[in-house]
Formats: C-alpha cells, structure tokens, sequence
C-alpha cells in the first residue's frame, strides 16, 4: 500500500525538513494492526524531535509523531479482541504523521463509545503524562494542593480533572489572561499568569495552604520559585521545560546555550535538609514496558476524566503551519490533525 506521511529529510535539526512524501507501508506483521489514521494529535516532543532536542530522537530521517485515532484495516494472525473496521485510538513511538500505520497491538485501545476521532487523537499522551506525574510518581493524596503549570494546556486541563477526583485544591499558571476563562470552566481553585513576580503572586494565592505538588514544565526561575515554596515532603515533578522552546524553524543555539548555563541547580544535601524532591520523566521509556503501559491505560480509563479538550483542529496538509502554531505556546487544550 502507498501511504502519505510527513517525513523529516535528511533528519532532525530544523522545520523545514518536514515533507509531505508518499512512500509504501508493508502488510501488519503477526502482533500488528493497520490503522487507517483518521486524526492525529500534536506533542511538545514531537517539536523536540523535529528540533533534535530530546534525547529519544532517531538518527537520520524519521516521521514524527506520537498518537492517533483511526479504523482498524488489517489484523496479524496474532491479534485477539480487535477486528478489521473497529475505530481504535493509540500511542506510537514515532511515525504517527502518517495516513497509515502498522502499530503493535498492545499500544491500542478501542474509542469509547461516544467519543469521534479527534477526541481519541487528543487523549492518551497528555492523560498518561499527567496520570504517571500525579498518581505513579508524585502520589497524590486527598485534599492536597498542586501547582499545575500550562494549565490551559492538554497536560494540564487532564492533570486538573485527575487531581480533582482526589478531591485536590488545584493553582493553574497560564502565560495569558485569555486563557483564564478556560480554567474556570474546568473548575481550578485559582490560576495565575506567570510573570516576574511569580513567586509574590503564589505565595499570595497559598495563603495558609501548603504546596504539596508542583507539576513542572516551564523550567527557569519559576522552577526555582516553585521549589522554594513548596512544602516539607513536597514533590516537585518535572515533565518539560518551555524555557528551552524557541520560534523559527531551528533552534537558536546561543539562546540555548545560555539558558542552559542559567538552568536550576538543586543541592541533594539541602533537599535532604528542606525534606523536598524533584523527579522527572520522560514517556518515551516507558514504551518497551508493555504490560505496564497496558495497565495505565486502564488505571486512566477507570478514573473516567471525560473527553479530551481539543482546542485547535487542522487539515492533513496544513500540519506544517499547525506545528508552527503550536510551537508559540498560544494554545489551549489539544492541537489535533484531521487526517481523512
């Protein structure tokens, strides 16, 4: 089969090595499915990759691309409890900017019912991203308080309704005033709009409460500040770093390089002393761990957040210019392909 997809040639290092090329896809082998992708769903790392920022990234010319909703094609002789025509939506470790896929069956779940395709295409990373900071890592407990930065963001309107059902206080940080009306109707406690006197403006919106978990992805003096507020036993998890994102087609190196040198440092013997912790992660290890991701998945589905919010839909070929929007922070909710 001849299958469309946005390749990057000859590799990694600048937007405008993504091409639209045709190129042909082999039958399913015997664990996999064909997918006939339907939406597709846009990730901060998917900009990494294509910027050769995050460490995951294949060597030389790669599809970008981490998620997906689509029909099921074809079955291997392997594959049980999914059938040819049934929609599914699903994970992959790139390749997901494509029109078809052979994907593995264990990183495919059937649509719920009621949900279209775009819904699918805006759920799995951004839920499991805030399912493994929250609950796996920072284990959070009832009644306790989070700082949940990008809240308007897909991560952070998921991490909001999973904290929410541990009956959690929630504080969302957004970088515009006009997202604020989107925090409110996903029922934050309060939010802030990040600015130099961010730690002024948390410290206020804390009063008495202590900040028990902070879910870090700007990176920077607000990691700093977030540190320093947070409370003994707080656990600060970190899943990106916005600080390091540039606009334009290339990495602006210089920049890079200084905000490098500039970046946090934490002492592991004061963090002994403030009885803190900082941990991160990174998704794209976990995706060899089948059986484990397997179960997430349906830790995530019995937690029953509702559908995904997708703010922004673009057609298959304008996927360039929606990466590009993306890629300025002016988002909110999901970024979603639609496909076919």
């Amino acid at each position: 089969m001849v299958r469309n997809v946005y390749r990057m040639v000859p590799g990694a290092g600048n937007i405008r090595n993504l091409r639209l090329v045709e190129e042909e896809l082999d039958s399913p082998g015997d664990e996999e499915l064909q997918v006939k992708v339907r939406c597709l769903g846009l990730n901060f790392a998917d900009i990494s990759a294509m910027f050769g920022l995050y460490s995951a990234t294949p060597e030389g010319s790669f599809i970008p691309g981490l998620e997906y909703a689509g029909d099921v094609i074809a079955v291997g002789k392997n594959v049980r409890g999914i059938r040819e025509g049934d929609p599914v939506m699903g994970v992959t470790r790139f390749g997901g900017y494509s029109d078809h896929l052979n994907v593995d069956k264990h990183y495919v779940i059937p649509l719920p019912e009621g949900w279209n395709y775009k819904d699918g295409a805006a759920f799995l990373v951004h839920a499991f991203t805030a399912y493994y900071a929250l609950v796996v890592l920072a284990g959070i407990r009832e009644g306790q308080t989070v700082l949940i930065h990008s809240a308007a963001g897909g991560v952070g309107i998921q991490s909001n309704r999973i904290a929410k059902r541990f009956n959690a206080y929630t504080i969302g940080t957004v970088g515009s005033d006009k997202k604020i009306a989107l925090l409110e109707s996903e029922g934050y406690n309060d939010w802030i709009v990040r600015s130099d006197r961010f730690r002024e403006d948390l410290r206020e919106k804390l009063g008495k409460r202590e900040l028990n978990i902070v879910l870090e992805c700007i990176g920077g003096q607000i990691l700093k500040d977030g540190f320093r507020l947070m409370s003994p036993e707080g656990r600060m998890i970190v899943y990106g770093s916005a600080d390091f994102m540039t606009p334009g087609n290339k990495p602006n190196y210089l920049r890079l390089i200084w905000k490098y040198w500039k970046r946090p440092r934490l002492d592991p013997l004061r963090m002994i002393e403030w009885n803190k912790s900082v941990m991160s992660f990174n998704l794209i290890h976990l995706y060899h761990k089948k059986e484990r991701i397997g179960e997430y998945f349906r830790q995530i589905q019995d937690l029953d957040i509702g559908k995904p919010h997708v703010g922004h839909v673009y057609p298959f070929p304008e996927l360039i210019q929606a990466v590009k929007y993306y890629q300025k922070g002016k988002t909110t909710g999901k970024v979603v392909v639609n496909v076919s």
